[in-house]
């Protein structure tokens, strides 16, 4: 590479690294206050909000990223612009065409981080949070088996614990079930172990009473008990049963979706195709928005104004590339032939970086003059 080239290239990282620091801090802040309340309201620790907040990072950075990209190229083409720096290069005999050449670049690298995360860390790290998730619902003691407070881990059910012991041990229990719309049953006792079984987990309650109260006639039925087994398994989310997410599976099972995993997903083959092209889509459209940044403003000619006309231009374009985008995934997700349609916006964004970089290319007159490029060129 020519020292141009490193020296456009350098900025346009630099830059790169700044806006997607700042993006991805402002847009993970946000998630983390949303996250560490509904993890502390569970009775989680501080560890665990850093493990989610750990294993949400990558798909956060995979979002944030072509809105970086796109941004470094406008804010480093702008700044060049105004400084003159694109005119002394033209003047010097580069075209439009060998200037777009340090921002294809950069589009390129900023793809490669792309497929990583979409085909790799995405993946793995919304894995890990589904199992973990997973895990955290499966513990009963810590989300629904408070000690001193009354909870509803489900509709009708109350539940209230007078102390957990460090064993496990539950002491003086009320548990009122009214699921049933004819009955009413409510169980106390003096002592409840939770334990768990091959159909679920189970409530198993020692020296206790149940009180029935039957809707019609009002009437109470009360039976004691030494050990009774209350079945909890319905309230909540077993592992076995999760259905996995499709942003779980690899690149080559989206491809090639057998019949299993489509039957777990309960998801056609269609949407199956249209999310693994979706991740080489994705890495492309970002290339394509960084050099759709930077080819928009190489349009406009030197103004003491400076080139916002030009921004305006490429954001627009920017947003009817993303239209495309949603549109073709929508297509794809509808009919398995149209699978191609993912790869439409990079398509057409190519189409759109070509046409702006011809017309950057052509000479322009201002006032029946040439402008101060044209000029210099001359």
């Amino acid at each position: 590479m020519s020292r141009f080239d490193r020296y456009l290239l350098s900025q346009l990282l630099t830059l790169f690294g700044f806006f997607s620091l700042v993006l991805v801090s402002v847009y993970w802040i946000n998630q983390a206050v949303r996250l560490f309340e509904q993890l502390i309201a569970d009775g989680q620790s501080a560890w665990v909000f850093l493990e989610f907040s750990l294993l949400t990072l990558p798909n956060v950075i995979r979002m944030v990223l072509p809105v970086s990209a796109f941004a470094a190229a406008v804010y480093v083409t702008n700044r060049l612009s105004a400084e003159s720096e694109l005119v002394v290069m033209q003047a010097t005999g580069f075209s439009p065409w060998r200037l777009a050449r340090p921002a294809l670049a950069f589009g390129l690298i900023v793809a490669l981080l792309l497929s990583v995360l979409t085909h790799v860390l995405v993946p793995a790290s919304r894995t890990g949070l589904a199992e973990r998730r997973t895990e955290i619902a499966e513990n009963i003691t810590a989300q629904f088996l408070v000690d001193g407070s009354f909870q509803h881990p489900a509709a009708g059910i109350t539940l209230y614990i007078r102390e957990i012991t460090l064993n496990g041990e539950l002491l003086d229990i009320y548990l009122s079930d009214a699921r049933a719309e004819t009955q009413t049953t409510t169980y106390t006792a003096e002592r409840a172990l939770l334990i768990r079984a091959e159909t679920g987990p189970k409530l198993v309650m020692f020296e206790g009473m149940a009180q029935t109260l039957q809707a019609e006639g009002n009437r109470l039925f009360v039976t004691r008990f030494d050990d009774f087994t209350y079945d909890i398994g319905a309230l909540i989310t077993e592992a076995g049963t999760r259905r996995r997410d499709l942003r779980e599976f690899s690149t080559q099972a989206l491809l090639f979706p057998t019949p299993d995993l489509m039957e777990i997903t309960r998801q056609p083959r269609e949407v199956f195709l249209a999310e693994g092209h979706s991740r080489f889509a994705q890495p492309l459209t970002a290339a394509i928005f960084a050099v759709i940044g930077f080819s928009a403003l190489l349009t406009g000619s030197f103004s003491r104004f400076g080139v916002w006309r030009q921004i305006g231009v490429a954001v627009v374009l920017l947003i009817v590339v993303q239209m495309l985008a949603n549109v073709g995934a929508s297509a794809a997700q509808s009919d398995e032939a149209l699978w191609p349609l993912v790869y439409l916006p990079v398509v057409v964004g190519s189409a759109l970086t070509a046409g702006l970089l011809w017309l950057a290319a052509r000479p322009r007159r201002i006032g029946g003059r040439r402008g101060p490029v044209a000029e210099a060129a001359a």
